[in-house]
């Protein structure tokens, strides 16, 4: 019996196909993105500096994702 797809998969920016899960991640890591982004841009009065920890996620998303800063 030959398999039937189900049709789920989407099309990356590139016009590539994808499976479904890499729809899920994609969209997972869209979100994740738009939250640093949301962050970077709310700011607080604070005591001190920023945290280097937050500094170091932040350019790590720049350096490994090409939709990061568009």
């Amino acid at each position: 019996m030959a398999y039937k797809s189900t049709g789920t998969a989407g099309k990356s920016a590139s016009g590539a196909s994808m499976s479904k899960y890499d729809v899920e991640v994609e969209a997972r890591l869209q979100a994740l993105e738009a939250k640093v982004i949301e962050l970077e841009s709310h700011s607080h009065e604070s005591s001190g500096g920023s945290d280097s920890r937050v500094d170091k996620i932040v350019e790590w998303l720049e350096q490994n994702t090409s939709y990061y800063g568009h």
